[in-house]
């Protein structure tokens, strides 16, 4: 592309469809209504609906919205996600595995009851949408993968090694993925959130000492509101990323500085 090509354009995703997975819940919701501002149609597949506030804040934005109550980790789900989205929105452009869970225990206390079910929903299932996006990425030469990492693919995890385990597992195959598929026309990326204002870190912000030792940690000197994540979203999602490929973007506020 011409350097007088460039458009600001490259970052609307008008005709785009993109799925998020845990899409109508948290960080999750944040990135399907950034997409629908782009200009995506979204489809959210989640083990539970919301009370509809998702899909009023994405119709609003003029684009469709379809919800599929799935269990994604399920044996076959990943392919039902897929081939519903296209059923019933007539693509796969984006996929954003954007669900997840942190279960916290000591070493001692941490074993498979609590290992099982964080590998399953952040990392295997993951993989397997992935495996199942590209299927079609691939056949249309083009698509974009977007995997949700964290500050966690590049620290310890105490108190949870299954949650840095899985984290540092969506870093890796983020890469082998993009070693594949960029060639296909199909760019695989990562964000890392850092520390944000949300209801899984009401508890840590209330205390005083834990709020301020992360603060402490972030040189911009505050905790990440959801919006922070929504351009990262769009840019990762959109044309004017083709050439970035098998990249963690963080989001953190400068933490892995300091």
């Amino acid at each position: 592309m011409d350097i007088r090509d460039f458009s600001l354009d490259l970052f609307s995703l008008r005709g785009k469809t993109a799925i998020i997975t845990g899409g109508n819940t948290g960080l999750g919701q944040a990135f399907s209504l950034a997409l629908a501002k782009a200009g995506a149609d979204i489809f959210v597949p989640s083990i539970l609906d919301d009370d509809g506030t998702t899909r009023t804040l994405v119709e609003n934005e003029g684009v469709r919205y379809e919800f599929l109550e799935i269990d994604i980790t399920g044996e076959g789900a990943p392919r039902e996600v897929i081939d519903t989205c296209i059923e019933r929105l007539g693509a796969v452009d984006i996929l954003v595995n954007s669900a997840g869970i942190c279960r916290i225990a000591p070493v001692a206390d941490f074993g498979r009851t609590e290992w099982d079910p964080m590998i399953g929903l952040n990392l295997t299932a993951p993989f397997e949408l992935g495996k199942e996006a590209a299927r079609v990425m691939s056949t249309q030469g083009a698509g974009k993968i977007i995997n949700i990492a964290s500050l966690f693919s590049f620290l310890g995890g105490q108190w949870s090694p299954a949650y840095a385990a899985t984290k540092h597992g969506i870093v890796g195959f983020t890469k082998a993925y993009c070693d594949e598929l960029a060639a296909d026309g199909v760019q695989v990326n990562a964000i890392a959130p850092g520390y944000f204002a949300t209801a899984i870190t009401v508890a840590t912000r209330a205390d005083p000492v834990t709020n301020q030792r992360v603060l402490d940690h972030i040189p911009a000197g505050r905790w990440g509101e959801v919006a922070d994540l929504m351009g990262a979203t769009v840019f990762l999602a959109s044309r004017a990323s083709d050439y970035v490929n098998g990249h963690v973007l963080t989001v953190d506020g400068g933490y892995l500085v300091r």
